[in-house]
């Protein structure tokens, strides 16, 4: 679990002089050696030796000695600095429960202005080739830690919900900070846990927002029941961080696997049969 906002009132300021030093090294260094992190924050070696000791303690740092000497932030690490933000700006006041994980995500509940949630990108070893071939957001350089996929992949979300937000029916983006995106609370559950009574209107309302998305110049990349969000009468869209423009080149594939993967979902649960073919007229029609 990440670290909650009350836990981060125990950390020193240099704690965190330490760990922003680390990161902003990390842009250039795998391992960020001891000789550049003192020079960074400008502490004592006994100091910054104490302080880095703490932060490998609490499980926001690591060590390594091969190739060399050095440290670099891990999830936890990062999770202190993007929360220290989001609550030095107001965005979030108190860390709830989880309410959701995926091979790239872990979902939080939270206190901001309201109940709101927290998504922490988890850009991985497990998923982090694949994000970086077929991403739009991955840089070309070869250099970037999978902390900074995360961060890229965040961006990227909390970008297609600011273009879509309020006319395709998506959570409301509040805020951002490196990894994590702040977003209004969705009721509900995922459309592969319902059974619905009303299955074509849900249907018809999932299309009429892909149909919108794509007026907007956006298609989500990876849609499906798990990320199509129901509670009675209402219908979501969520996880956009795979989604890219109808200009891309790779679009109407792209756009074409999303309604092959909701059509069929209904085929085979409700017996809905649509063509994928004259839905993709409606949709692209404008």
């Amino acid at each position: 679990m990440p670290i909650s906002p009350e836990k981060m009132q125990s950390l020193h300021r240099y704690d965190f002089l330490v760990l922003r030093a680390i990161e902003s090294l990390m842009k250039r260094h795998r391992w960020t050696p001891l000789d550049l992190l003192l020079k960074k924050t400008r502490l004592s070696e006994n100091e910054l030796k104490y302080r880095l000791g703490r932060l490998i303690d609490g499980g926001m740092v690591r060590h390594e000695k091969v190739p060399y000497e050095g440290y670099a932030l891990v999830f936890n690490g990062y999770d202190t600095l993007a929360l220290d933000s989001l609550r030095r700006r107001g965005s979030v006041h108190a860390l709830g429960s989880l309410i959701g994980e995926g091979k790239e995500s872990v979902v939080y509940e939270g206190m901001g202005l309201g109940v709101v949630v927290l998504k922490f990108h988890r850009v991985g070893q497990r998923s982090f080739q694949s994000a970086r071939v077929n991403r739009t957001y991955m840089p070309e350089e070869k250099h970037c830690p999978w902390v900074f996929a995360s961060a890229l992949s965040a961006t990227q979300e909390f970008e297609a919900l600011r273009q879509l937000h309020p006319k395709v029916s998506v959570p409301l983006p509040i805020d951002r900070s490196r990894h994590v995106v702040v977003e209004s609370f969705i009721p509900g559950t995922t459309l592969n846990r319902c059974t619905l009574e009303e299955p074509e209107w849900v249907l018809e309302t999932i299309l009429k927002n892909v149909a919108e998305a794509y007026r907007l110049g956006v298609i989500h990349g990876d849609l499906s029941e798990y990320n199509v969000m129901i509670d009675d009468r209402e219908v979501w869209l969520i996880d956009w961080p795979q989604w890219v423009d109808t200009a891309h080149p790779a679009a109407t594939t792209l756009l074409e696997r999303d309604v092959e993967n909701i059509l069929g979902f209904f085929r085979r649960k409700y017996a809905l049969d649509y063509s994928v073919a004259g839905v993709l007229v409606e949709v692209t029609r404008g």
